[in-house]
Formats: C-alpha cells, structure tokens, sequence
C-alpha cells in the first residue's frame, strides 16, 4: 500500500516539474526579440493615432499642442470652427506660422481685432525665426499696440498681406500717444508683405490746422529774417476738458521701431498717418526698401521716415509722399545710406532741426544720393535751431534730381517755426557739407545758406550744380549766403558768387561740451 502512494505520488511530482518547465520556456520566449518587436509596433501605431487626433490645430499653424483628445460637445454649444489657414497657391503653413485669424480676428474692418494681434505675438514670441501673418482680402481694425521684446525669440517676421486700419473714435487714443504700432527691444524684426497700413488721419490734420499757429518755415528763406526777443503768449495749450469729444493734441506715428537691431521693412505701403509714418529710435542695423509712404501734401507733420539715435541704416528704392520731409534724420544719427528714393509731395530730405531748447546734437557720415524730388517745398536741407551745441560732419549729397522745388539746396541755422524766435550766439557747428550734381528745376531760389555768426559753417563744397527756373512768370531770388565758407569746384547755374572761399579768418572754438 504504502508504495503504490510513493508511486503515485512519484508521478504527480514529474508532471508538475514538466508543466513549470513548459511554462518558463513560454515565459522566456516572450522577452525575446520578436515579443519586443510586437510591442514597439502596437505603440506606434497608437501614439500615431492620438497625435493626428490631438494636434490637428497646430497642424493648421496655430502653435497649439492639445494635451488630450478634445470633450464631446456640450448640449446647446456650437462649436467653433477654426478659420480656413491661409493659402497663397496654397502653401502649407507650418507651425512656426500664426495667423491672425486663428486667434479670433475677424478682419471685417469694423471689430476691434487688438486682442487677436497681441495673443499671435505672444504666440509668435516663443517660437525662434516665427512669422505673425495677417492676411490679404481682409480689413483689421486695430487700436494701439505693442510688439515687444526682450523675451521674444530672435527673427520674427510680421508678414502683412492685409489691411490694418487706426480707430478714428478719440476714446481710442485716450489723452494722446506717441505711436499706433510699436515694435520695440528685438533682436531681428522684419515687416513685410503687400499689405496697408492706413493711419486715418484726416481727423487729426482738421483739427491740428485749426490749432496749429506755427508758419511754413519755408517762407522766411525768401529773404534774409531779422529775429527779435519778442515772445508771445501760446494759445495752443489745450487742456484735457478741451479735448471731449476730440481727437487729442499728441498725434501718434503710425508705424515706429524702438531699440531694435537688424530691422527691416519692406514692400508695404503706410498711408494717412495722424504724423510721422514710420520712425526708428535707438536702433542698430536698419533696411528700409521697395515701401510706398503716401499722404496729402497738405497733412500737417506727417514726415515719411523719421530717424532719431540709429545707426547703420540704409534706405533705398522708396517711394515716399508726404506732407513734411520725407526723411527726417535727427540727432544721434550715424553711417546713414539714403539712394534711390523718390520724394514727392513734400519738405525734401532734411537734417535736422537739431539744438531745440539748448540741446545738443550729433550727427556723421550721411549720404544721400541718386534721388528723384517733384513739387517739394526744400530738396536737400539742412537746419538747425538757435542755442543748440554739437556738430554735423561728413554729409553728401550726390545726384539729385529736382523739378519744380521751391528751394531745392538749403542750410537754415535760424531755422524757426514760429513767427518770432530769440537770437542766440551759440549753434550747432557744420563742416564738411558736400553738394555735386544737383540739377534740375526751381520755383523761388536756388540756394539758400544761412550759417550762424558765431560759428560759420565750413568745408561746404559744390560741384555741378545746375539749377534752372521752372518758369520766368516766378518772381525768382538769387543765390544767398551768410558765414559760409568752403568751395566751388566747378562753373554753377545759377552763379553761386556769394560762397566764400576757403575757411573763416575768425571762428569760435568749441568746447568739450559742444563736441562730439
């Protein structure tokens, strides 16, 4: 009895180590090459899946990744179909690309789409060499606006295809403001595009002309001016109680750059600015070519370009009409390239004024030149205020083509804009003022310089200068000089007699405090 159990008990042991021994086998087989094979492959295909299900916004270049597959709808909620992407020829649009529209523009002409332009940015702003698109075939209301950095990423591109308009309510602009759309503190920014940026500014030239008691500075250069100290009460103050109901008395510039490096614009066109229309202050390494500006000869203070504390700035093949200069380059400005650029309507192209209010200015290394002006009131000029200190040095101005320019070559160092200005002795200090090849026609004087007594300006050169009347029913003035010393390198029409030649015989020096 006792060894049939042993027996069967024998027995039972053998099969239970076989059945383990299978099962290890099973168990191993599974941890081998092909199990790792089916695994990897199952995931795949899963995390395939709820990617092109989670990210389809973000393939529609919103930028936005969805962390899990979207809710089912809740009862009574229409959902929101994103807007159709952009399509030019119909391009993809990656995800370094954040349209507008995506992010609530309606682009109607009539919603305010400021939000939707700020929540791009920020979107935009993360993203290394992104694009902010506003597209063609709509109208964007705007109201004021700041693009800046210093947290954005390097090389953003603002590419405007459509039209971007002002608000013409006053509400919009509170007590006044000094820009529409600033960009500021990046490190590469490009505007470009076919687009439009339209100011609106009709409203606010109506009524700065009713307020506006400054006179056409132009005038005086017909004749020599006597300033007297006389001054009269301002009645331009206006207070904010003035301003119900008005568009405020601080116009802003439609389009400026502040701090910036390597900014470029180029192939819009900024139209109807309540001022200046496009304007860099503080900024290193500025490109500005193929851009339209144009505005009503008549819009009061709408300069085309304004340059203000930049460097290394080139503009070319630029068509600019305006209603004051249509290049402004102010103090702090250096190694400023300006070529190929038509002016008209117009102040001309200017330097200046510079020394405002006893301040000091600097300026170096301008070249303009191979410019086309029409019906300008000034081609090329320079102009200074009374009691300002500093110096402009190294200026060319080569190549300029005129018809029918009030006064096409101009160095005012009493340059004024009101009726009666104080006479001071100090002044900014101009040397090396070169003039060649300026030709074409004038309606009331050739040339004008007027350079300050204290401190004439020297090293003026002029070399084939021919300048002819548009039509003799003008009533024409001859060539004008006061303190100017320098050369003329060759015959000129008409003749400039009254430069004289060589350097002053007395000349205050300036002081460490007025140099550069």
């Amino acid at each position: 009895m006792r060894e049939v159990n042993l027996k069967h008990f024998t027995f039972a042991l053998l099969v239970t180590i076989l059945v383990w021994s299978s099962t290890y086998q099973s168990c191993n087989a599974r941890r081998g090459k092909h199990w790792r094979h089916s695994r990897t492959t199952s995931d795949s295909l899963y995390k395939k899946k709820y990617k092109n299900h989670g990210n389809s916004y973000n393939h529609h270049g919103g930028g936005y990744k969805s962390k899990s597959p979207p809710k089912p709808p809740v009862k009574g909620y229409t959902p929101v179909v994103p807007p159709p992407s952009y399509n030019d020829d119909n391009p993809t649009i990656s995800s370094t690309t954040f349209n507008v529209l995506q992010f609530g523009a309606k682009g109607d002409g009539n919603t305010d789409d400021t939000k939707a332009f700020e929540a791009a940015w920020v979107a935009a702003c993360k993203v290394e060499a992104s694009t902010v698109l506003v597209p063609p075939n709509y109208v964007f209301l705007v109201g004021p606006i700041s693009f800046s950095g210093p947290y954005c990423r390097q090389n953003i591109v603002f590419q405007l295809d459509g039209t971007i308009i002002a608000p013409t309510s006053w509400k919009a602009w509170g007590s006044g403001l000094f820009q529409w759309i600033l960009f500021s503190k990046l490190n590469g920014i490009s505007v470009q595009g076919k687009g439009i940026i339209d100011g609106r500014g009709s409203l606010w030239w109506k009524e700065s002309s009713q307020l506006d008691e400054s006179i056409n500075d132009e005038s005086l250069l017909v004749v020599p001016i006597t300033y007297t100290t006389t001054d009269k009460n301002n009645s331009q103050a206006v207070t904010s109680s003035d301003l119900f109901g008005k568009m405020p008395s601080i116009k802003p510039t439609a389009l400026r750059f502040y701090g910036n490096f390597n900014a470029t614009v180029t192939g819009i066109t900024i139209q109807n600015s309540p001022q200046c229309h496009l304007k860099f202050d503080n900024c290193v390494g500025v490109e500005v070519f193929n851009m339209n500006v144009t505005s009503p000869g008549n819009s009061l203070n709408t300069d085309g370009i304004h340059l203000q504390n930049s460097k290394d700035v080139v503009i070319h093949s630029t068509n600019l009409a305006c209603g004051d200069d249509c290049v402004s380059v102010q103090t702090g400005c250096s190694n400023i390239y300006i070529h190929n650029v038509n002016c008209g309507p117009g102040h001309g192209i200017s330097i200046g004024g510079l020394g405002k209010d006893n301040t000091k200015a600097c300026v170096s290394n301008i070249t303009v030149r191979d410019v086309v002006m029409h019906n300008t009131t000034n081609g090329v000029r320079i102009k200074t205020w009374q009691g300002g200190s500093g110096s402009v040095q190294g200026v060319l101005f080569s190549n300029i083509q005129v018809s029918e320019v009030e006064f096409p070559i101009v160095i005012d160092q009493y340059y004024c804009d009101k009726r009666i200005c104080k006479n001071q002795t100090s002044a900014v200090a101009l040397s090396g003022i070169n003039y060649e090849k300026i030709r074409g026609t004038y309606t009331i004087k050739s040339v004008h310089f007027a350079c300050s007594d204290s401190l004439p300006c020297e090293g003026v050169t002029l070399t084939n200068i021919k300048l002819e009347p548009q039509q003799e029913r003008y009533r024409m003035f001859n060539p004008f000089c006061w303190q100017t010393f320098g050369e003329l390198n060759t015959p000129s029409l008409p003749p400039i007699d009254c430069l004289q030649i060589g350097k002053p015989s007395s000349n205050r020096i300036q002081s460490d405090h007025d140099s550069c």
